[in-house]
């Protein structure tokens, strides 16, 4: 089943092109189904190139998906034309009445800012708090999940003293099997990190009650979700497509900041060759795992019903 964007929204064509199904909004209203209503807070910079990586992934699913993208705020951008921002980018105040079925916030290049100097760290504060009793599922990616663990559970920020970049082996913890997020995932995978944000899987055992649901030696939690799995903290960047990590360690070179090659990424880990993609499998399974556990099996028919005591612990989690 398709995504349901907007007709003139850039992704559109590229998507198109890479032969995945997207339904235009005027073909979807003509379907008697209710779409999954999912929005994408995007918080990256490049918001073009960020909001067609995550509907490729939304794409991989039965379900036909609703997106709605929402901006943190009103401030002009550097890196979007104002014009892409005032057609298909909405405010929050002008969603807040209403509710939704998930909500996906990015990641943002904010790693080494403390969170009380993010110029809409209020603004976040805001639109998390309404999460709680306005969408069934919240997916928290990179930056946003350390934000999220934050706003959450007050966790400080834990910052590692260099930049881990690169793409590293995981694994999943058996003792969550049976969670329907690992559903069909390999007992280890690739998956892509970009951060300074350090995920302790010890320490989030010790202050949190989330299950720590997949981790690696050298990039540490990956995965965790809270029980009921209303929110989903993912540490990496499943979502990025193969040049992503080059074109930050271009920039950064560029910038002068003498950047460490990243891991596992290029051919015998030479900046000049050819990158190759190792983790698009992986990051289709885990989104399509959300939308459908996360979301559309918790997520009441009618939205406007939306009631937080809805929502209970699978027997799958046991």
């Amino acid at each position: 089943m398709p995504i349901k964007i907007p007709d003139q929204l850039p992704a559109a064509s590229t998507l198109r092109q890479e032969n995945i199904f997207v339904m235009s909004e005027t073909r979807a209203e003509s379907q008697n189904i209710r779409p999954l209503k999912v929005l994408l807070l995007n918080l990256m910079p490049k918001k073009i190139e960020t909001e067609t990586q995550f509907m490729r992934l939304l794409s991989n699913s039965p379900l036909q998906v609703d997106v709605e993208l929402l901006r943190i705020d009103d401030r002009p951008s550097k890196n979007t034309p104002t014009e892409h921002l005032d057609t298909f980018y909405r405010q929050f105040q002008g969603i807040r009445e209403r509710n939704f079925d998930g909500l996906i916030v990015t990641g943002a290049p904010l790693g080494l800012v403390q969170f009380e100097d993010v110029i809409y760290w209020e603004h976040l504060q805001d639109i998390m708090s309404w999460a709680k009793d306005h969408v069934t599922s919240t997916l928290y990616v990179c930056w946003a999940a350390q934000a999220g663990l934050k706003l959450l559970y007050d966790l400080p920020k834990k910052t590692r003293k260099e930049k881990l970049s690169g793409v590293y082996w995981h694994k999943t913890h058996k003792e969550h099997s049976k969670n329907p997020i690992l559903r069909g995932f390999d007992d280890s995978f690739l998956a892509p990190h970009s951060r300074y944000a350090d995920f302790s899987p010890e320490f989030l055992a010790e202050h949190t009650d989330l299950d720590i649901l997949a981790t690696s030696a050298t990039a540490g939690t990956y995965l965790a979700a809270t029980k009921d799995k209303r929110n989903v903290f993912v540490t990496g960047h499943p979502e990025y497509d193969s040049h992503t990590l080059h074109n930050e360690y271009v920039r950064d070179v560029g910038e002068g900041m003498e950047p460490a090659v990243p891991s596992n990424y290029y051919p015998d880990d030479d900046p000049t060759q050819e990158p190759y993609v190792s983790w698009r499998s992986h990051g289709h399974m885990l989104f399509a795992n959300w939308l459908n556990y996360c979301v559309y099996q918790q997520t009441p028919y009618d939205l406007d019903h939306f009631s937080e005591s809805a929502f209970t612990k699978d027997d799958d989690d046991e």
